[in-house]
């Protein structure tokens, strides 16, 4: 199970990080296809949750320090999809509601996996010890 959640956020990651939030970072918003307009400030916003939430799956576990964030992190890209399904649906966008939805579920089961099935393990510093000795 460990596995199995280390690649869903792996994969998560890499496209809440690179796929979704770095072009409503990077790109002017004009040139982003949106069917309901969206200011530019909340683009930058939604831009930011979707960096830093992507982030928030692989950095905590990777390094250590922090790793209760991670479900924290998943539930907060559960809340962007839950609104990006909602925007899609208003804007007539199935697909890419049922897109949304599952991108969600998947946050979802990293949550629910990080926080109850297979949570990171704090490293102590006694348990450094033992290995080191």
């Amino acid at each position: 199970m460990n596995y199995a959640l280390w690649i869903v956020q792996a994969l998560l990651a890499l496209f809440f990080t690179l796929g979704s939030g770095a072009p409503k970072l990077l790109l002017p918003s004009e040139t982003l296809p949106m069917p309901i307009p969206l200011s530019s400030a909340f683009l930058r916003f939604i831009g930011v949750a979707e960096v830093l939430g992507g982030i928030g799956l692989l950095l905590p576990g990777s390094c250590a320090c922090g790793q209760a964030l991670t479900p924290l992190a998943a539930c907060g890209l559960v809340l962007v999809t839950a609104g990006a399904t909602v925007y899609q649906l208003a804007a007539g966008e199935v697909g890419n509601a049922l897109f949304a939805v599952t991108m969600g579920l998947l946050c979802a089961f990293v949550a629910y996996g990080r926080w109850r099935l297979v949570p990171h393990r704090e490293r102590s510093d006694q348990a450094s010890l033992h290995s080191a000795a």
